[in-house]
């Protein structure tokens, strides 16, 4: 039998590469000879940088940049080992987890990190680049990340402005005369799993300004200056981002890496499963087994276990998911199109406890449910 292991990590207790080796273990006690394909996944969020490091082939690049509130910190991304292609990950330079709580204001803060990543891959020579935009700390529509690839943004006086949110609606127009040159010669993919507008009662500033600081008066300037912002990139650039869905993630960066770097936003999931060539390998498989610390409804929304449904469905492959937790209902499971998913809990515990024995738990499930496999076909 063929199985393709595909999970995502148990956050705070497994990596998907732990994963794999549980299920692989319980599995060969009981299919000794079974093929086992690992391919762990992520879908765009923190943590994507360690599973892209494996398919790349690549090294870490640690760069001298600014962190959300301009102050100098060192972040790495990803180059490939023929500096063709970079991995970067947002929230390394531009991520709320750079914040101490009190530091949280997206008023002030600025993707001008993220942007000097991509300037140092573009001077290494990268052509290709993919661009996870999970856990920012930012709503400045990527006017940070632009000022560092050579735009300027101008008030109505032609005073350079300071790249953060509350300088949104200041924004009279954007020179490009210093851009890049390489920019143009690159092609950027946004790995972006949200829908959201750019601006309005679902956009960035309202949906994600509060949980990154912004007070209620905060959210409401954020997103007047959002909806100024946007009316000056379609003058300057003809492009409405407001049509664009996704152009709210990152606080407006979906948009922005639209306009400022000519990106396609795409799905991070459907990124790394391109990495791991997942359509190749799932071919003739008798199971994907796949996971995640929790099965719940976010899952039906761009996270790894729906990548890998969809994907394995092409092939009328069956999918598997065992996870740390399992909250649907048998009607949920079945317009998910999951064909088996359990909780790898076995005994009523705390929550540390539970993570400590993840990996035993895991090869106990994988044992079970591949002597479930045996006998069925007895």
């Amino acid at each position: 039998m063929k199985f393709l292991l595909a999970p995502d990590k148990y956050k705070g207790s497994l990596t998907g590469q732990e994963f794999c080796e549980a299920v692989a273990s319980g599995i060969l006690k009981v299919f000794p000879h079974a093929e086992i394909v690992k391919r762990p996944l992520a879908d765009g969020g923190d943590g994507t940088i360690e599973v892209v490091s494996h398919y790349l082939n690549a090294s870490s690049v640690p760069v001298r940049v600014h962190d959300p509130l301009f102050r100098e910190i060192e972040a790495p991304y990803l180059l490939s080992q023929d500096k063709q292609t970079a991995f970067i990950e947002m929230s390394e330079a531009s991520g709320y987890k750079l914040l101490q709580k009190s530091e949280m204001n997206c008023m002030h803060t600025t993707s001008l990190g993220t942007g000097e990543l991509i300037l140092d891959a573009l001077e290494k020579g990268a052509t290709t680049i993919v661009l996870g935009i999970g856990g920012s700390a930012t709503n400045d529509g990527g006017m940070g990340m632009a000022q560092a690839l050579g735009y300027r943004f101008l008030d109505s006086g032609g005073k350079e402005l300071e790249p953060v949110g509350k300088n949104l609606g200041l924004v009279a127009q954007i020179d490009t005369k210093k851009v890049h040159p390489q920019l143009a010669k690159a092609k950027i993919q946004v790995a972006c799993d949200v829908n959201n507008p750019f601006y309005g009662e679902q956009g960035a500033a309202k949906i994600y300004g509060p949980q990154k600081g912004a007070s209620p008066d905060g959210v409401a300037f954020l997103d007047q200056g959002l909806e100024q912002f946007a009316k000056v990139l379609q003058t300057t650039f003809d492009i409405d981002v407001q049509q664009i869905p996704g152009a709210g993630a990152a606080g407006g960066v979906g948009g922005g890496a639209v306009v400022f770097l000519n990106a396609s936003l795409t799905s991070g999931v459907d990124l790394v499963m391109q990495l791991a060539n997942f359509e190749e390998v799932v071919q003739g498989a008798d199971w994907v087994i796949t996971g995640e610390g929790q099965l719940d409804g976010q899952t039906f929304s761009g996270k790894t276990i729906n990548g890998v449904i969809k994907a394995a469905q092409k092939y009328q492959v069956p999918v598997a998911a065992f996870c740390g937790s399992v909250d649907v209902t048998i009607t949920e499971m079945q317009h998910m199109g999951l064909d088996y998913a359990v909780s790898i809990l076995n005994q009523i515990g705390n929550l540390d406890e539970a993570k400590a024995k993840s990996f035993q738990n895991l090869e106990l499930t994988s044992y079970n449910f591949a002597h479930l496999l045996k006998t069925s076909k007895a």
